[in-house]
Formats: C-alpha cells, structure tokens, sequence
C-alpha cells in the first residue's frame, strides 16, 4: 500500500475538518469521544461499513479530508497514517444478508454496535459524533452533524477507514464475480453493474430485498422481500 501521501491539491486547501467539536466535549469532561461515519449504504452489493475511530489530543494530522474529497489513491495513502495516528479505530459491517434479513436502519446499528465494540474501549465513551441528522447510536451524548465528514477531523478519519475498508474488500470480490466490474463500481449502481444484473442474475453478495430486482431476471436463487419492523428508528442499540 502507498506510504507517501499525495501533496495536497489546492481545491482541497480550504475545506479541512477540524477539533472544534472535540474540543467543546473535551472542554466538558467528555474524555473519550468517538467518531463515526459509514459507506455502501445505498449500495446494490457488498457490506454496509461503519468507522470508528477515537482521535488523540495532542496531535494533528494533516492532509485529512472527507473520503468523498479524495481520490481512491489519496485515500489509500491516507489509510496507514490515520490507523497509525488515531488512539483507537475499529471497523464493523453488516452483510447483505443483514441488510436483508434487518432492514437498513437495524443493519446500520447493528455495523456501528460492531465497529464500537472493536475499538476495545475499558469503558463507554463519553460522546459520539456522527454524520447526518439520524442518531442511530442511542448514546445519551450523541452529537449529530450534517455534513459532519466536512467538520469534524474524528468523523473524516472514520470516513477513509471505511471507505478504504470496504473497496479493498469490493475489489477481491471482484474476481470472484467477473462481469460485475466490482473493482470499479464497488457494488453501486451504474450501467455496467445494472446490464451485468439482467444477464447473470444476482449474486451471493447482492442485496436481493431491494426494489431493483423486481424486474430481473432470477437464476434459481430465491427472490427475498423486505423485512418489515415495526418504526425501525426508534430502536436503540442499548450499548450503554
């Protein structure tokens, strides 16, 4: 994997995450806060990824962005600094299987309920940060940022970790399924993905609840239909 990283290009300058929102929980007795972000949620195949990583105090990284700023190979050289930086970082997936079986808000707790459980924190954390507006943590400090990838230097890290996580597991997969060009699309949607659906049929990583196979054509796999639970948001994870 790529060592060196990339130097930064000058659209990319401005728009750096930064501490302040660690910084006020800190500043509040919050010592350990993590961050939280995730990929492949609207993805045709492959995991639903979560990141979670707890950054340190006393020292910056630079050249950290969002995972949709970069490149594939900013990323990648990006992945190796960030593990060897953060103070803890873990990564947790839900199948397709999952995402099947649970339904897309159950999987995306169930990810980061894996992902926390990997930093093998001695205690809860005191706070966590995540992207978007949906608390799907359930923790009592749960700080929900739009945009937050854009913001907070906790959830960018969490965002290439998973990011480049889940495309190095694509890209494996993709010999295993020739046809998909899983290297390239990563399981989302795009023309070759959906001609290679219509010909082949799903595969063993497809989400095959989802609304796109209504109208494909089946291989003697067994067509699966949603799992209905009842207001799946207002479920918590009771972690803490």
């Amino acid at each position: 994997m790529p060592t060196g990283v990339p130097k930064l290009r000058k659209a990319l300058k401005k728009s750096a995450p930064g501490l302040s929102v660690e910084r006020e929980l800190w500043a509040d007795g919050c010592d350990v806060v993590i961050g939280i972000d995730e990929v492949g949620k609207g993805s045709w195949a492959g995991p639903l990824t979560l990141g979670a990583v707890v950054v340190p105090k006393d020292r910056r990284i630079y050249k950290l962005r969002d995972s949709k700023q970069l490149r594939s190979s900013e990323r990648e050289a990006m992945f190796d600094r960030i593990a060897n930086w953060a103070e803890a970082w873990a990564i947790g997936h839900a199948s397709p299987a999952e995402c099947d079986q649970l339904g897309m808000s159950a999987a995306q707790k169930l990810a980061a309920k894996r992902a926390i459980a990997g930093l093998g924190l001695h205690r809860p954390p005191d706070a966590v940060v995540i992207d978007g507006k949906w608390d799907f943590i359930g923790h009592s400090r749960t700080v929900k940022l739009v945009k937050g990838d854009s913001i907070s230097l906790s959830i960018a890290a969490a965002s290439i970790l998973a990011k480049v996580t889940r495309d190095r597991l694509m890209i494996d997969d993709a010999d295993c399924y020739p046809g998909f060009d899983f290297a390239a699309n990563k399981g989302y949607p795009c023309p070759q993905h959906q001609l290679a659906l219509r010909a082949y049929g799903p595969t063993a990583i497809h989400r095959r609840s989802w609304a796109f196979m209504d109208d494909l054509v089946w291989t003697g796999s067994r067509r699966l239909t949603p799992h209905v639970r009842a207001d799946p948001a207002q479920e918590t994870l009771n972690l803490f």
